[in-house]
């Protein structure tokens, strides 16, 4: 019996350490790099996300546009009928007036209008870069934190799973141990329950598994295989201290680069608003050419160049309350960038603090399971020798088994904090994880579309 019971530890042990480092025997497992890369690549929000961005992008032409021509053709053609009746008699004619003209107006002053508007809609696409870089970070974690949730309860099943047959054959001993009276019905009814407590807890496990899969295959677009823990290269470099990941995340973290682009062209509105009170100054020229205008002439001529001068008084007031209007989005703005800032340190502080407590709780739980293991090892020794009873090698077994979930949760822990800090202070990005990928440029759209005058495609 004693070897069996030797045996059974041995198989249990290797079980339980094959659960944790899996993924480092099978070379074939998907690895936490792949996963986000095709997060990244095909991830729908990510994806509507750069759209927008392109569509603010558009705002840079159109506000350039305010330095450009406009040049407009009009043309008529119709039958004219008249009848003159004068003392002589009356005359009557059917003549085919036709009409074109071209007309070029080009904006020379606008009150600064179109410095103000390029100045703004630069600012916004620079914080629609920003709330991409945002964007991408929210579903680079939303995916990690899908990969290490199954990596997490794949282990736990298979703990799970090995406790649950340890159990079984724990239950087994002590049933032939009772048929020659070593031990008492009340050791086979203990020995039972903790089998069917461990196979409810198999199955809660493998639920939960099923349900991790899921919001995996939701983020990353694909029902995952095995997956393998990650390598400590995976995750980049980290901040030494709180105090500078606060720095780092006050200066890079994309939210509140959005928010303080958004105060700038906030500012900008006001002077587009403040040039409708000022005076234009265009040119205008126009050629016009006329078929049979009337009874007198078959053809006639025209050409024209004008300065006009717009000087507005009174408009009724309400450029005037555009102004305030946008005095008081500035202030919100301004109230905005402030508050985003103190979330950003919150979050830094916070993920600081999660990823110190959880590496401290790493440490701990594995004292722990060392302990346990050694404490398991002698309760069934001194259960062999009948110093202990069945209870409390089903306790060891049991806090054994505790300690190693614990210490698997604990690690997932750890990873899952330190992709959340990056997020926290801005790089957790597909360029800061050096994913396979081809990493996407917004620059180059907006340098497509940037000059152009005419056309639809943005090549």
């Amino acid at each position: 019996m004693t070897n069996r019971r030797r045996l059974v530890r041995l198989a249990f042990s290797t079980s339980c350490l094959t659960a944790i480092l899996w993924p480092a025997a099978n070379a074939w497992a998907q690895s936490p790099s792949e996963a986000l890369a095709t997060a990244y690549q095909s991830n729908p929000r990510l994806m509507a996300e750069r759209a927008r961005v392109r569509s603010v992008d558009e705002g840079v032409p159109q506000a350039l546009s305010g330095w450009r021509p406009t040049v407009v053709f009009n043309g008529s053609t119709g039958l004219q009928s008249f009848t003159n009746e004068t003392a002589a008699g009356s005359t009557s004619d059917t003549i085919n007036p036709t009409n074109v003209a071209l007309t070029i107006d080009q904006p020379l002053y606008r009150g600064g209008q179109t410095v103000a508007s390029t100045e703004a809609a630069e600012a916004r696409v620079l914080a629609a870069r920003s709330q991409l870089g945002d964007v991408e970070q929210g579903v680079m974690l939303d995916a990690a934190i899908a990969y290490m949730n199954v990596v997490r309860d794949q282990s736990v099943v298979e703990l799970n799973i090995n406790n649950e047959q340890v159990l079984g054959r724990r239950l087994e001993a002590t049933r032939d141990r009772f048929q020659v009276g070593e031990v008492t019905r009340t050791d086979v009814a203990q020995a039972e329950a903790r089998l069917s407590d461990a196979s409810a807890l198999r199955v809660a496990a493998q639920g939960d598994l099923e349900t991790s899969r899921a919001n995996f295959e939701q983020i990353v677009g694909f029902p995952p295989e095995k997956l393998e823990f990650p390598d400590p290269s995976f995750i980049p470099p980290l901040p030494d201290s709180g105090e500078l990941a606060n720095a780092v995340a006050l200066a890079e973290n994309p939210a509140l680069l959005a928010n303080q682009y958004l105060e700038q062209a906030a500012l900008h509105d006001i002077d587009v608003a403040v040039a409708d009170l000022l005076p234009d100054l265009s040119l205008q020229g126009q050629l016009t050419k006329a078929y049979e205008p009337n009874s007198f002439f078959d053809e006639s001529d025209s050409a024209q160049i004008l300065a006009n001068l717009r000087i507005p008084l009174y408009q009724s007031g309400a450029e005037y309350s555009r102004v305030r209007e946008l005095r008081e989005v500035a202030v919100q703005r301004r109230r905005e960038v402030d508050q985003t800032r103190r979330e950003v340190i919150e979050n830094s502080t916070s993920a600081w603090e999660s990823l110190v407590s959880t590496r401290a709780a790493i440490e701990a739980l594995d004292s722990s399971v060392r302990a346990n293991e050694i404490a398991l090892e002698g309760v069934q020794q001194e259960a062999a020798v009948g110093a202990r009873t069945t209870l409390d090698v089903l306790d060891a077994e049991q806090e054994a088994f505790d300690a190693r979930v614990n210490l698997v949760r604990a690690r997932r822990d750890e990873v899952v904090a330190s992709l959340t800090l990056l997020a926290a202070i801005g790089r957790l990005s597909a360029e800061y994880l050096r994913l396979p990928v081809d990493i996407y440029d917004p620059a180059q759209h907006y340098q497509n579309v940037r000059e152009k005058w005419i056309g639809f495609g943005s090549e």
